[in-house]
């Protein structure tokens, strides 16, 4: 178990942890939640023991190792991939001299009854755990599946970490984490530079992961599928959920909603005492009667409010001055790097008011099509914006190129118009940067607050055209929500690409996909896109995986329509009467489940009961019948399907 006792931290005139103490236990997979700023990244510097608290310990058992992922890294020089990964193989190599002078201290010594002979044989197992757990022989198998796991391709394996970006420097970062299975994994925004094939691997190589794992994201579909518990942090306390991030949203709200019911009937209970002790202090017959009273009201448990960070950013693009009728004009574009071929002569042509999205898989083009676009990137054929297109930008690092020597008023300072100068500080109140925090160095920002600072820098001049790339990367849950609802007052062109499918439904109105060197386009939002695609999930998209829809017309009928069994007399109607038994059986299943399942939510909502193995065995049992409504209402599915088919 590791233990958070008390800890506090202040910075100026901030508080950012609050004495807060927690517990880390066996199988927890904890996700750290909160605004941006709140902490969370402090916090874990605290438990990898990268920072010391103002107040208060970390406690973690003897012999237990941590690793810490963290957002600001960068390896060293000079070395492979391959070898950079393996440069853990130190740590191994110490293991297997400390077992081999054990084992030789066994087989020469000869005091069998001492204690510490005995002791000898505790160490030698928890030597070659360790080195089980560590991978011992197999080292270099293990590191080359990982690489690949997260996106290295065998080819890149002998190329010097210096060719990478940091992005791809971080993949081999995690690579030597995962290597050596610490007991606690620390994880401060892993997903950020991972394409959604690396998050689907690292999701479920942290299934079977046999430590603790903490991590921060901004991925609510990543918490949801890696994490078992919620640690909330707002205004330097902590609020703990045993739920992952969807269940915690909901519990969340019900907390907070209880809390306002029971501290409003507290305040009117106060309000009856104290009318009460008034008029019985006029009156000397009732004087002892009040003091009873006063002394009651004094030993009364008062109900505090939990003061919920209200903070917000203020996002609204500057009105988009007109272009022609035609923003982007591309022609026959083809870009090849060294001998692999990304676009193949391809064509789009983007009208004025258009809100385009770029999706597919990593790698196939998308982000150097739109920098190819913005005459960022050169490439054969033709690429034009058209008359009085005026572009915003914003890239995948666009946080990472502001400088950090200067401060937060100084950057903006650098880029803003000159009739704009006088209002910069109110333009940075309005993203959350007021009082001292203009005078903060860009160093010394988090990944989420040097987002804001980029957002505020792009956003000064008026835009006709406006390109993200990645724009969500390091910014908060809440602060998406407010970054979409800003463009979709936006009134003039967009082209964004992501990978996230909550940001990026109704916020489009053609989809443009990348696959094969090629784009097709889907003319709708991305919620149409799916369902043309019929694909279950924009994960599915994002892999690159083919949907029904690719098919020519004649084929796609010939496939989606229904086909008659080859089915005859008896067989055909005994078949026919198991059927409509099986589909009769699924119903009544399916409600019963579905009933089962409001008893467990009811359960969970009880507040009185957080925490204890009640709540847990309520949660447990919901999971459990979730699995078994999803697999009944499958077999549903199938029988209906026959019995259409059957006619």
């Amino acid at each position: 178990m590791l233990g958070i006792n008390n800890v506090f931290i202040k910075y100026g005139d901030r508080t950012v942890l609050d004495r807060i103490s927690l517990s880390i236990n066996e199988g927890d997979r904890v996700g750290l939640v909160g605004l941006n700023g709140a902490g969370k990244s402090t916090l874990l510097k605290i438990m990898a023991g990268d920072i010391s608290p103002h107040d208060g310990n970390i406690v973690r058992p003897n012999g237990t190792t941590i690793g810490f992922l963290h957002q600001d890294m960068s390896l060293p020089k000079g070395k492979t991939v391959l070898e950079e990964t393996l440069s853990i193989l130190a740590e191994i190599q110490k293991l297997e001299a400390d077992i081999d002078n054990l084992n030789h201290q066994i087989e020469t010594r000869t005091d069998y009854e001492s204690e510490s002979y005995l002791d000898m044989f505790n160490q030698l197992d928890e030597l070659n755990e360790r080195y089980r757990v560590m991978g011992g022989n197999t080292i270099q198998v293990d590191a080359e599946k990982i690489l690949m796991g997260l996106g290295f391709m065998p080819a890149d394996f002998d190329r010097l970490t210096d060719e990478f970006s940091g992005g791809w420097q971080m993949r081999i970062e995690l690579t030597k984490m995962l290597l050596q299975r610490p007991d606690y994994l620390l994880l401060d925004e892993p997903t950020n530079h991972l394409d959604i094939e690396s998050i689907i691997w690292l999701e479920q190589f942290l299934e079977t992961y046999e430590g603790v794992v903490i991590v921060i994201s901004h991925d609510k579909t990543f918490l949801d599928n890696v994490t078992n518990r919620t640690i909330e942090i707002d205004l330097g306390k902590t609020y703990d959920y045993k739920a992952n991030y969807s269940k915690y949203l909901i519990l969340q709200e019900e907390r907070r909603e209880m809390q306002k019911n029971a501290f409003e009937n507290q305040q009117k209970e106060i309000a009856r005492q104290e009318q009460l002790i008034d008029r019985f202090r006029a009156k000397a017959s009732k004087a002892k009667m009040a003091q009873s009273l006063i002394k009651k009201l004094d030993k009364m448990d008062r109900i505090e409010l939990d003061s919920v960070n209200a903070g917000k950013m203020k996002l609204n693009f500057p009105p988009s001055p007109r272009a022609g009728e035609v923003v982007v004009k591309v022609k026959d574009v083809t870009k090849t790097y060294g001998e692999r071929n990304i676009l193949d002569k391809v064509n789009l042509e983007i009208i004025r008011g258009e809100r385009v999205a770029f999706v597919g898989k990593n790698g196939e083009g998308k982000s150097t099509l739109s920098k190819i676009i913005l005459g960022q990137v050169q490439a054969e054929g033709t690429a034009e914006l058209g008359y009085n297109v005026a572009v915003g930008y914003y890239a995948q690092n666009q946080a990472e190129t502001l400088n950090p020597k200067l401060t937060v008023l100084e950057t903006i300072d650098q880029v803003a118009p000159f009739e704009m100068r006088t209002k910069l500080r109110g333009i940075l109140g309005s993203f959350l940067f007021s009082g001292e925090d203009v005078d903060k160095k860009v160093s010394v920002l988090s990944g989420g607050e040097r987002a804001r600072l980029a957002l505020a820098c792009m956003m000064l001049r008026p835009i006709n055209l406006l390109v993200l790339d990645e724009p969500t990367n390091h910014l908060d849950i809440r602060s998406k929500d407010v970054l979409k609802d800003a463009i979709l007052r936006y009134d003039g062109t967009l082209i964004i690409v992501s990978h996230d499918r909550d940001f990026l439904e109704g916020l489009t109105d053609k989809v443009i996909e990348f696959n094969n060197k090629k784009l097709k386009p889907y003319l709708g939002d991305v919620k149409y896109f799916l369902e043309k695609r019929a694909l279950d999930t924009f994960r599915e998209v994002s892999l690159g995986k083919a949907g029904k829809n690719d098919a020519p017309i004649d084929s796609l009928r010939a496939a989606t329509a229904p086909k008659k069994p080859k089915l005859e007399g008896k067989d055909y109607h005994q078949r026919l009467k198991q059927l409509k038994k099986d589909v009769q059986n699924a119903e009544r299943k399916i409600n019963r489940l579905e009933e089962d399942q409001k008893k467990f939510e009811a359960t969970m909502a009880d507040m009185s009961i957080f925490g204890t193995v009640e709540y847990d065995t309520a949660v447990a049992k919901y999971e459990s019948n979730k699995i078994k409504l999803a697999e009944t209402m499958s077999k549903w599915e199938a029988a209906e399907m026959e019995l259409d088919a059957l006619g």
